[in-house]
């Protein structure tokens, strides 16, 4: 089993789908763990506010049929075969890390996300601190902690109303 980390993100009908998501990849292996969700304004275009968070969770699953299924489930959720980076989307799904896998091909590993944006290293930190991200030092914690660049974020309460859980 590898453990894995995937952002989530969504700003059309956001609670739908990133309950959707969560949903989907509790079925993708075990020891599910999942951060506060968090709401970013959108970063190089201008539309609705995004929701975000990060899982970690154990895979049986390779790197290539993960891949492939998180693209299968931004399909299967709306997300145009031909979406463009910087636009509105029903579902964003991007691995961060798998295990201790550096890669530079796609998926490149670790994602270069946990160093850009707070929408990825925030909950990230949330739920791995100690975590090292591989080919780096640094834990995850403190990463965050030297953290500079500006973007508005912050977590939200949000109730699932299916399932009565709070995130």
């Amino acid at each position: 089993m590898i453990r894995t980390f995937i952002s989530l993100g969504s700003n059309i009908e956001r609670e739908y789908h990133i309950h959707a998501a969560m949903t989907e990849l509790k079925k993708l292996g075990v020891h599910f763990e999942v951060s506060r969700i968090f709401e970013a304004e959108p970063v190089g275009f201008s539309g609705p506010n995004f929701y975000n968070c990060v899982v970690a969770f154990e895979t049986s699953l390779s790197l290539s049929v993960l891949q492939q299924t998180l693209k299968q489930l931004e399909l299967d959720y709306g997300r145009a075969p031909d979406a463009k980076k910087n636009q509105s989307r029903t579902l964003d799904l991007d691995i961060l890390l798998y295990g201790d896998v550096q890669r530079h091909a796609s998926p490149t590993l670790p994602r270069a996300d946990i160093y850009k944006f707070a929408f990825v290293l925030w909950p990230m930190a949330e739920i791995a601190p100690e975590l090292k991200i591989p080919g780096d030092d640094r834990t995850v914690a403190q990463l965050w902690n030297e953290f500079g660049t500006e973007q508005a974020l912050w977590p939200v309460d949000v109730v699932f109303e299916e399932s009565h859980e709070s995130l």
